[in-house]
């Protein structure tokens, strides 16, 4: 049994020391392994855009609809909620953070995940009162990318962002909030292997090709600077991940990405670099650890 619980994917928190977890944790092998694929209010949000519905017949991958996943995401809450486990450390945002390899989060804290595929920024702040009712220590939050991508107006998606963080400052005023920079993507070199590929495997490329194409990095960079104001007028920390992870081009750099957008082994290993010398630096007493080496070996 124990055997068989630590080829749970890398995503599944590790909340197990009650025995009435067996059904979430059966629910968490149901989830899905989706391919590396007024100003406040916008469209109501919606799965990611070529993203199927659960399919009917059992099996570990499971493709699940938005309102499944946000059905998902409120149990774990709730669970963290009644754990109340120490050092609990949110990460809240899209793909980017759903996909985050458990085994790569920062060692020494509890993490609970709340990334949904293709969310935007109306879609996070409609959702965050799912996990009110948790204690964090820390929130991180991205994004974004995804508002981008739908083509939502700047103001919208800033004010968006804004109101995401006096919510979580109202629900959580003890926890530290930090607030992520929205990482680069891959530039055309990136976007035109995408299309390459689609015609090697004669389909369609992902649909969010076209539209990063016209989406210029430089543009996100500056998008990034005024999330930094409003995290500075708003008196929370945040984090600039994006220097970190573009090349002399202002792209992405093209081993952090599996296709221009979302991220490789080494993309999260970075990201997870950025992490620890955050916590490291805010000097948290919670995380003893982050000194610990990468462990070698676990990924193919």
């Amino acid at each position: 049994m124990y055997k068989h619980f630590l080829t749970l994917p890398g995503w599944t928190i590790l909340l197990t020391t009650s025995g009435g977890l067996l059904a979430l944790v059966a629910l968490l092998l149901s989830r899905s392994s989706l391919p590396a694929s007024s100003h406040v209010n916008t469209s109501a949000p919606q799965a990611e855009l070529g993203v199927a519905s659960l399919q009917s017949e059992l099996g570990p991958r499971h493709q699940l609809t938005y309102e499944q996943w946000v059905d998902l995401l409120q149990r774990e809450a709730r669970v963290t909620a009644d754990q109340r486990p120490k050092g609990l450390t949110i990460l809240a945002g899209d793909s980017l953070s759903l996909w985050f390899p458990h085994e790569l989060l920062p060692v020494g804290l509890t993490w609970l995940n709340q990334g949904i595929s293709g969310e935007t920024s109306y879609g996070l702040l409609r959702r965050l009162k799912l996990f009110d009712a948790t204690r964090p220590d820390t929130i991180f939050v991205m994004i974004g990318i995804n508002d981008l991508i739908r083509g939502v107006r700047e103001e919208t998606l800033l004010a968006n962002q804004r109101e995401i963080v006096r919510h979580l400052k109202t629900a959580h005023p003890r926890a530290q909030i930090v607030m992520q920079s929205i990482l680069p993507h891959g530039g055309k070199p990136l976007l035109d292997e995408q299309y390459r590929r689609a015609v090697q495997q004669n389909h369609q490329p992902p649909p969010w090709v076209d539209r990063l194409y016209v989406i210029p990095n430089d543009y996100i960079r500056e998008l990034n600077q005024r999330l930094a104001a409003i995290a500075r007028e708003e008196k929370v920390k945040y984090l600039d991940l994006h220097a970190h992870f573009i090349n002399k081009k202002g792209d992405m750099r093209s081993n952090l990405t599996t296709d221009g957008l979302h991220l490789s082994l080494q993309g999260y290993e970075l990201w997870r670099s950025q992490l620890e010398a955050f916590l490291k630096a805010e000097v948290n007493p919670l995380t003893p650890h982050l000194t610990t080496p990468l462990p070698t070996g676990m990924f193919e």
